[in-house]
């Protein structure tokens, strides 16, 4: 019985990206990208095509707007930066939508993720978890993508600086930075005093000498791999 769903749910995702490519502007598909904005949600998976066909859809045919849909549409492209997503969805979606005060709030979001103002994100997100919790994973791939950022720009990050970045602090930053030690090649030295340091992968951007030698950007992926202890 399990096994008959799993493939039915494949059967459907693989039937909507099929319609996605052949006929992309076809308003009979328009319930089935609805209805595959939900399963991305449940499944924590992600389409951009499929996302960016469903709000060009809306386009030919407003009165059919769903505001809950493209609200699980922009916070999933929020959870892929630093992907440009967001921005390609915003484009599509129209200004007197985005004047609602839950796309108001995730535009403001979007600038501070840019921005790198995690602080200010952190505090606005606590605000508005009622429009963000709808997602699930949220949380975590925004902290993936502050540890992104980080690792960009530091060798060694202060404590302090990656608390605020990913929203964690005390014994749940111990137990996060004891895992990331053990299986992402982090290390930990201390600092001044007694603070202590971050000691981040090395990559061409934190080590400039690198960037000869590597080919390919930096792969994302690698700081995907957290929270697992957390969730």
């Amino acid at each position: 019985m399990v096994r008959e769903r799993e493939s039915q749910q494949q059967q459907v995702s693989y039937t909507v990206e099929q319609l996605v490519a052949v006929n992309p502007y076809n308003p009979d598909i328009l319930t089935d990208l609805e209805n595959y904005v939900n399963e991305q949600v449940s499944s924590q998976t992600y389409s951009l095509d499929a996302n960016l066909c469903l709000l060009r859809l809306y386009q030919f045919e407003p009165e059919r707007m769903s505001i809950p849909i493209v609200v699980r549409i922009l916070i999933k492209a929020l959870m892929a930066m630093p992907a440009p997503d967001f921005n390609l969805c915003l484009f599509l979606i129209p200004e007197q939508v985005q004047m609602e005060e839950q796309f108001k709030t995730l535009i403001v979001l979007s600038h501070y993720l840019e921005t790198a103002r995690f602080r200010q994100f952190w505090d606005e997100a606590g605000k508005n978890r009622s429009v963000l919790e709808v997602v699930p994973g949220f949380e975590q791939a925004i902290q993936a993508y502050a540890i992104h950022v980080l690792s960009l720009t530091y060798q060694k990050v202060p404590r302090p600086v990656l608390a605020e970045a990913i929203n964690i602090e005390g014994l749940s930053l111990d137990k996060f930075l004891e895992y990331q030690v053990a299986n992402s090649g982090w290390a930990l030295e201390k600092g001044h005093g007694r603070s202590q340091l971050i000691v981040l992968p090395r990559n061409e951007y934190n080590h400039p000498e690198l960037k000869k030698n590597t080919v390919d950007s930096i792969p994302f992926e690698h700081v995907t791999r957290i929270f697992p202890i957390l969730s």
